[in-house]
């Protein structure tokens, strides 16, 4: 039997003890009492923590021996009278017995049975109720006895044992270091499958990240793609241009409209009438497409003379690609603003049609001309103060998004702009907005593009488009623009950067063996993130030589070189650096540190900078270190460490899977999903660079919002995209990770709450105590049993858990899932469910009330804020060191997390101390599986 799941089991079927633990709250103190605010809990908290008192470590050159004496004195007397009744000779509960337990840590073979004692005294879950109880004072010797025994128990098992953190690079690492190597910023690790995820919930870890033969194919694939796309070769390519103004798409429309000025008045009234709005099949197909997922239909896309206030349809439609605008070679003038626009209201879209000439590579510039629509005025129903409210509304935004359709069947559209325009100009001064999109980057393309002739009705189209999207929803944040440009493919310069970057300029380029040298030798020592010698240098030029005659130039030759170097394990795994006569071993540890540093901030490799440290065997020195971390954090590639350390950590995954219940929340979009993916990245951003306390992800008076979760959460003044720092108030119920909405999301069905989820989430994610895995044949609910589903959810969970089969698990579980009832799916706040008032308040097996989410605060903030700096602690080191934190590890754990207590528990002080601690720089042997070692580095691949 799991020994976590035993002992848990034995101490909940016998009750729990309702006295006062070392370092917690009593009875006595207010953290329930409104009157304490969660900021004067989480203050309080912080002065109780037991690691405002030094962590014991063991002295240099000491020899560590057990603390027998003091077991025998004091801790085996109080064990003897709480535990031993139950757990000793005598009874045997379960088949534990304490009183055989061997108390010396240090080599005995019990200390996973020591870990949960400590657990569970030190949590008040044991002795249960009806056996002798301890003193506070027996209870407190036993926590820090076992406390310092564990401690120095854990010192010697690491310095008996090394770890490794031999792996290859995760995708989003490989991918990330292409970038930087190439100087592109592309996805090119888009078709590599995923990464496995540890038991921890990391991705980046030793234990799962091995790599099969065929992946190594994908790789070496990948690599030449990737190269392919860094160089070119020949002259510079034609630009084309397409300029698409507003006057000239709707000519044709407004001409009809100019033809029935001869008509009758009658007549013309009704053409008009007619031209202005779909046909009435349009309309029909318009107001089903336009219903359900983003509600009641909306106004149509429309041209507008703003002279005569005329309107006419924006159409388009496949066949013949007659909508097909076609290029010119030199760049059309900007034409002066015209009187002819193009209106396009919220969630509405445009299509620009390209035609079958849009190369394959290169950047494709898009350039609009668009400002907000200009409010009307009118004196008699607008006063100055709506005037004003309309000044204040949110901008709308501009999405890019590319398209292609054969026929009624071959289609595809899809956004390729990563970010959406803010239109902030005003119709009296409209500006020009811009994207770069990379051609390569488009998939899938019109597969006849290149086949088919354009224009031919009775053939497959092989046209493609641009598509404008407002992907406001505001119902009044129109967008109108004149003027459209396109032109592709554009470089800035010729070679681009990324080619210059690798062909540098050279006085060996006229003699090809010395200049492929040059480049091989400067492009490895980056991508080995090391100083490489002449021995491998030299293998690949062999390489070379033997590509050369099969290759049409200097270039593809050396691209496939290149592409050789990054195919080696040593591009592809974090390995040591290989010993050689000349390298001393501080060097060859500063370039280990130097990768393992970049991996963790950057996700990526080491640029010059830490490298000529590592070289010059500088970086080792803590001054060096801690500047070189700063100025890391301050560059804008830490925040990928951000995006992926917190997706892991809080196990967001199932973020992008949950079905969100249209018909429940029909206010759900996408842009509400976008942002509740990223305020927990920006929240801990916030929290970053301004070093705030690590604390505040269980509780904060400010939250970093966009104007969409605003919105959602009803909080006013935040206008758009951008995320911000708001303050937050006691009756907006939000603040910290555990009110976010897009974690509560996570953790529903996607109509209602979930709270097993959520329980297990909080303390897997939040406390790092995950709870024990259910036994066998677990009895579900019977959803068809009218009198179950008579009762409330907490009715029905309180039903299940009295199942002896459920108990032990839910009872861990459950009260912390029930505290959250008063969010709703989608995280809304909400007072009543199904029609019942919501009864959010839940017992722990301490007998302490949770009363909804702030009693969870208050509890965590006052009892369990140790738990959580040592379980942010624990998961932080886990990623940055990418393996899993072994029992050897625990004392170097505990003296970072007392560090932090002491040093105000900062966010950007906690990764410093990681990165200053022996445990991230220390160069480990990988453990004795033969994997590889440092001084077993050769100079082959």
């Amino acid at each position: 039997m799991n020994i976590r799941l035993a002992l848990v089991l034995i101490l909940l079927a016998c009750g729990v003890l309702d006295t006062p633990r070392p370092h917690t709250v009593s009875a006595e103190e207010p953290t329930n009492s409104p009157a304490s605010t969660l900021q004067h809990v989480k203050a309080a908290g912080a002065e109780r923590s037991i690691y405002r008192t030094a962590v014991p470590q063991t002295k240099p050159g000491e020899t560590p021996t057990a603390d027998l004496e003091t077991f025998r004195s004091r801790i085996e007397p109080a064990l003897k009278k709480a535990c031993y009744e139950c757990h000793g000779p005598d009874t045997a509960e379960a088949d534990i017995r304490i009183d055989t337990l061997n108390p010396d840590l240090l080599h005995g073979e019990d200390v996973s049975w020591w870990l949960e004692v400590s657990s569970a005294v030190g949590n008040g879950e044991m002795p249960p109720e009806d056996a002798a109880q301890l003193t506070d004072e027996e209870r407190q010797q036993i926590v820090e006895w076992l406390s310092a025994e564990i401690q120095t128990a854990s010192q010697v098992r690491r310095a008996q044992h090394d770890h490794s953190s031999f792996r290859r690079m995760t995708r989003y690492e490989y991918n990330y270091a292409l970038q930087d190597l190439l100087g592109l910023e592309l996805d090119f690790a888009k078709d590599l499958p995923p990464d496995p995820i540890s038991p921890d919930g990391f991705q980046n870890s030793s234990e799962t990240l091995q790599i099969t033969g065929k992946q190594y194919a994908e790789y070496l694939a990948t690599n030449r793609r990737a190269l392919d796309r860094a160089t070119v070769s020949g002259q510079r390519p034609q630009v084309l241009y397409w300029g698409v103004s507003a006057q000239a798409a709707s000519a044709d429309q407004f001409a009809e409209l100019e033809t029935k000025d001869s008509m009758s008045d009658d007549q013309r009234q009704a053409s008009q009438a007619q031209a202005a709005q779909p046909s009435a099949a349009r309309q029909n197909r318009q107001r089903r497409g336009r219903r359900g997922r983003d509600g009641p239909r909306r106004k149509p896309a429309v041209y507008q003379n703003t002279e005569t206030g005329q309107t006419v349809p924006v159409t388009w439609s496949y066949a013949g690609a007659v909508h097909a605008w076609s290029p010119v070679t030199s760049r059309p003038p900007v034409p002066d603003a015209s009187q002819f626009i193009a209106v396009l209201p919220a969630r509405q879209r445009m299509v620009i049609e390209l035609g079958n000439q849009l190369p394959d590579k290169g950047i494709m510039r898009v350039r609009v001309r668009a400002s907000r629509v200009a409010a009307a005025q009118d004196a008699d129903t607008q006063d100055a103060a709506s005037q004003d409210s309309r000044d204040q509304a949110a901008a709308p935004q501009l999405a890019l998004e590319f398209g292609w359709q054969g026929d009624k069947d071959q289609k595809a559209a899809y956004r390729i702009s990563q970010r959406n325009v803010v239109i902030e100009a005003s119709a009296a001064e409209p500006q020009f907005y811009q994207w770069d999109i990379p051609l390569s980057e488009i998939h899938p393309r019109n597969p006849v593009r290149k086949r088919e002739k354009l224009g031919v009705t009775d053939r497959t189209n092989p046209s493609e488009y641009i598509r404008l999207f407002n992907a406001s929803t505001d119902s009044s944040a129109d967008i109108q623009f004149d003027y459209v440009e396109v032109s592709a493919p554009v470089y800035d310069q010729w070679p681009p950067q990324s080619h210059a970057a690798i062909f540098i300029d050279s006085p060996n380029r006229d003699d090809e063996q010395a200049y492929a040298r040059e480049i091989v030798s400067r492009f490895m020592r980056r991508a080995w993130r090391r100083e490489v010698t002449e021995t491998e240098v030299q293998l690949q030029l062999e390489l070379f030589n033997r590509m050369r005659p099969v290759c049409k130039d200097f270039e593809q030759a050396m691209a496939e070189t290149l592409a050789a170097v990054l195919s080696s394990p040593r591009f592809l795994y974090l390995v040591p650096a290989p010993g050689s006569p000349d390298k001393t071993q501080p060097t060859r540890h500063d370039f280990q540190l130097a990768t393992r540093l970049a991996m963790f901030l950057w996700c990526s490799i080491p640029d010059d900078e830490l490298l000529d440290l590592a070289a010059a065997g500088q970086l080792n020195r803590a001054d060096v270190l801690a500047r070189q971390t700063q100025r890391m954090l301050a560059d804008p590639r830490h925040q990928r460490f951000s995006k992926h350390f917190v997706r892991q950590w809080l196990n967001m995954a199932p973020l992008e899977f949950v079905t969100i219940d249209r018909d429940t929340y029909p206010q759900f979009d996408d842009a509400l999903m976008e942002a509740m993916q990223h305020e927990p990245v920006a929240l801990f951003e916030q929290m970053l660079q301004h070093d705030h306390s690590v604390v505040d992800f269980l509780h904060a008076d400010y939250a970093v919002v966009n104007e969409r979760l605003a919105e959602h959460y009803g909080l006013s003044g935040v206008r758009g995209n951008e995320f911000r720092k708001v303050s937050l108030k006691p009756e907006d119920n939000r603040g910290g990770l555990l009110t976010q909405a897009g974690l509560l999301a996570m953790n529903s069905d996607g109509t209602d709450s979930h709270p097993l989820k959520r329980g297990i989430w909080l303390l897997e994610s939040i406390l790092n105590d995950p709870p024990p895995p259910p036994p066998p044949a677990v009895p579900e609910i019977d959803v068809a049993d009218p009198e179950i589903m008579k009762l409330t959810l907490k009715q029905r969970m309180e039903d299940h858990r009295s199942q002896p089969a459920c108990y032990s698990c839910h009872m861990k579980i459950d009260p912390w899932g029930v505290a959250f009832e008063n969010f709703d799916a989608l995280g809304n706040w909400r007072t009543r469910s199904q029609g019942k008032a919501i009864d959010a308040s839940s017992l722990l097996y301490d007998e302490h009330e949770l009363n909804g989410v702030d009693g969870v605060k208050r509890y965590l903030l006052a009892n369990r804020q140790d738990q959580f700096v040592r379980g942010i602690v624990h998961k932080l080191t886990t990623y940055a060191l990418g393996r899993p934190l072994t029992f050897g590890d625990r004392a170097d754990v505990e003296q970072i997390a007392a560090e932090l207590r002491q040093n105000g528990d900062g966010l950007q002080t906690l990764i410093q101390q990681v990165v200053a601690s022996d445990l991230f720089q220390n160069t480990s042997h990988p453990s004795p599986d033969g994997q590889l070692h440092p001084d077993e580095g050769n100079d082959e691949d």
